[in-house]
């Protein structure tokens, strides 16, 4: 899974692609039909790669990519965002056993299924991740 390059960003919903760099700051794209182009400045907001994004665990965090490729690996049918809460941690329990309960909410379950949503279909999720560099 090559997910380097896509971004969630502080205060904004969906998820973005990183395009380039400018002086103002990184260019976006969102990943929504919408296509939307913009220009985030790091001074005043924060954003993160999907591969650094890490999960509260009991015992250890776990990446969002394990998350997310257990999900595609299973095909499990994957709740709608609008499901009880009780649905979604049912969900979640078996796609990330071990998450720390107290402090993954449902709505950080509800931001995840609709990343995964959003992401199942592009290349990206296909693709292998670049080796680390040594």
């Amino acid at each position: 899974m090559n997910l380097r390059a896509l971004v969630s960003v502080t205060g904004k919903p969906g998820l973005f692609k990183l395009i380039g760099q400018n002086k103002g700051g990184f260019i976006l794209e969102s990943l929504d039909s919408a296509k939307i182009k913009s220009v985030v400045n790091l001074n005043t907001t924060k954003m993160a790669t999907l591969e650094d994004i890490t999960i509260y665990g009991e015992e250890e965090e776990i990446r969002l990519l394990d998350v997310l490729e257990k999900i595609k690996a299973e095909e499990i049918n994957v709740p709608d965002t609008k499901s009880n809460g009780d649905t979604l941690r049912e969900f979640f329990r078996s796609v990330a056993p071990g998450h720390d309960e107290s402090r993954v909410y449902t709505s950080d379950i509800k931001k995840i299924i609709s990343w995964y949503n959003i992401i199942k279909e592009f290349p990206l999720f296909e693709e292998e991740a670049p080796a680390p560099i040594q």
